[in-house]
């Protein structure tokens, strides 16, 4: 019996010695990511928007919204095919998030990972659209390509991303950031509300996301 005690204990202390490594596999699954998001869109007639469309989506950058949303799907019991449509999705949408962020009525930036903004290369009319074209395509993309989850599980993703992208997430701190520009005063309650509504509430949904498609929280929104 302690034979057998101390063999249990040698298993034990090797599993546990096992580190993770973190690096290996976010590179991993930024390469699934990168291409799954190379095959989400086809260029087609009008060539012009769906050209836009790629060259700010496959930009570069971490990916770490779809990494976030496969990351979970898996540890609650998913598969990665479950989670990638919405994992490209969350990309899709922080994507148009920068071209319009970057926009001259906003930031006016000139760069974006080192390469001319959007609208630098394409114009502030076509920048737009490919904004508006990302955003649309982005839900269309989670309901239509999502494989063996349940339809209940699929609005309640599409519902809860919408309320992170809207004016309760994302665009509503947007706003925040906008008025807050060139004031000295702005409060951290107010800092708290643009970090927490333009940054955190995407992530939020990121996390929450890979958990709806695997069945394991059971959330109509983000509150």
């Amino acid at each position: 019996m302690t034979r057998l005690v101390n063999q249990q204990m040698a298993v034990s202390n090797s599993q546990s010695d096992v580190e993770f490594d973190l690096a290996t596999y976010l590179s991993t699954q930024q390469t699934l990511v990168e291409a799954a998001l190379d095959r989400s869109i086809a260029i087609v007639y009008p060539e012009k928007i769906y050209q836009a469309m790629r060259y700010s989506l496959m930009a570069g950058g971490k990916r770490l919204r779809p990494i976030l949303c496969l990351a979970t799907c898996e540890l609650t019991g998913g598969a990665i095919e479950q989670a990638m449509p919405t994992a490209c999705a969350l990309e899709m949408i922080h994507t148009m998030s920068l071209i319009h962020d970057d926009l001259p009525a906003m930031d006016n930036d000139d760069y974006r990972r080192g390469k001319l903004t959007n609208h630098k290369v394409y114009g502030e009319d076509i920048a737009i659209l490919a904004g508006d074209g990302l955003l649309a395509y982005a839900f269309e993309f989670i309901a239509t390509q999502t494989p063996a989850v349940p339809a209940e599980r699929v609005l309640k993703v599409v519902a809860a991303i919408g309320r992170a992208v809207g004016a309760a997430g994302l665009v509503g701190g947007q706003v925040v950031d906008l008025e807050s520009e060139g004031k000295t005063d702005v409060s951290i309650d107010t800092l708290n509300f643009i970090h927490q509504h333009k940054t955190a509430a995407l992530l939020e949904a990121s996390v929450t996301s890979g958990a709806m498609l695997a069945g394991a929280l059971n959330l109509t929104s983000l509150g």
